[in-house]
C-alpha cells in the first residue's frame, strides 16, 4: 500500500494534508525518512509521523449509545446523524451504522467500516435477536403477551414473527407500562406498529442488545466505546 494512503486511512490527514507531512520530512518508514508518497508500505514495517507510530487497521468497530434527535445515517444536509458524534479521528473511511433506530429511539447501535460484516449482521437469514426496553401508553397484558408470541399480522398484510414480550411495571393511574421485548427482525416502526396494531403508543423506546453486543450501563448516551477483541470475535460468530 502506498504510504499516503496509508495514513490517509488511518486519518491522520487527507491526502493533500499527508503529502504535506511527507514534504516536511516526518513521516518514516523504519526510521527512514519517506521521500515520496508513492513509497510501498509492508505488513510488518513501523510508520511514525514525528515521534508518533501509526499503526494500520483495516477496520474499526464501535459501540454507540444512540442518543434521541439523532438520525442513524451516514450523513445529512440538515440533520445530526450518527457519524457527526464520532470524534473526527474516528470517522474512517466507509463508516457507517448497521441497521438503523429511528430518530426518537434511543440505545445500542454498532458502527463499523466492515462493509461486509454489516451486509451479513442485517441479513434476512440471521434473524439476529435484538431487545428492547420501552415504556407505553395502554395497559400492557398476558392477552397482549401471548399475541406477540403467536406471531402478528399488520393491517397491511405485513406478517411478523413471533416476538417475546415481558411486563416490567404497569401504572394503573397513568395508564403506562415498562415492558422489554426482543423481535429478530428489523421492519419498518416495528414495535411501533406491533403495539399500534393492539391500540396502545409506544412513548419511549431504548434497545439494549443486539445478538452477543450489551449496552455497557456506563455509556451516556451520545457516548461510544471501541469493541474489544472479544467482542469483535463474537460478533463475527454471529455471522
Amino acid at each position: 500500500m502506498r504510504i499516503d494512503k496509508y495514513l490517509a486511512n488511518m486519518n491522520v490527514g487527507s491526502r493533500k494534508q499527508v503529502h504535506e507531512l511527507i514534504k516536511q520530512g516526518i513521516v518514516t518508514i523504519n526510521e527512514n525518512v519517506v521521500k515520496t508518497p508513492k513509497e510501498k508500505v509492508k505488513e510488518n514495517d513501523v510508520v511514525k509521523v514525528g515521534e508518533e507510530e501509526i499503526k494500520y487497521q483495516q477496520y474499526h468497530y464501535f459501540l454507540l449509545n444512540k442518543p434521541k434527535g439523532v438520525l442513524s445515517a451516514t450523513e445529512d444536509l440538515h440533520q445530526k446523524t450518527v457519524i457527526d458524534l464520532l470524534d473526527p479521528k474516528d470517522r474512517y473511511k466507509d463508516m457507517a451504522p448497521v441497521g438503523r433506530l429511528d430518530k426518537d429511539t434511543t440505545g445500542l447501535l454498532l458502527l463499523t467500516n466492515d462493509g461486509q460484516l454489516n451486509h451479513e449482521l442485517l441479513a434476512p437469514s440471521k434473524h439476529v435477536d435484538k431487545v428492547y426496553q420501552a415504556k407505553i401508553a395502554g395497559i400492557v397484558s398476558e392477552e397482549t403477551v401471548r399475541n406477540f408470541a403467536e406471531g402478528m399480522t399488520l393491517k397491511d398484510g405485513t406478517t411478523l414473527k413471533p416476538a417475546k414480550l415481558k411486563i416490567l411495571d404497569t401504572d394503573e393511574e397513568n395508564g403506562t407500562s415498562k415492558i422489554e421485548i426482543t423481535i429478530k427482525e428489523g421492519k419498518y416502526h416495528q414495535i411501533k406498529r406491533m403495539f399500534g396494531a393492539e391500540g396502545m403508543k409506544v412513548l419511549e423506546l431504548d434497545r439494549i442488545s443486539m445478538g452477543r453486543l450489551s449496552l455497557p450501563e456506563d455509556l451516556a448516551q451520545g457516548k461510544y466505546s471501541e469493541l474489544s477483541v472479544n467482542q469483535i470475535k463474537n460478533l463475527k460468530e454471529e455471522k
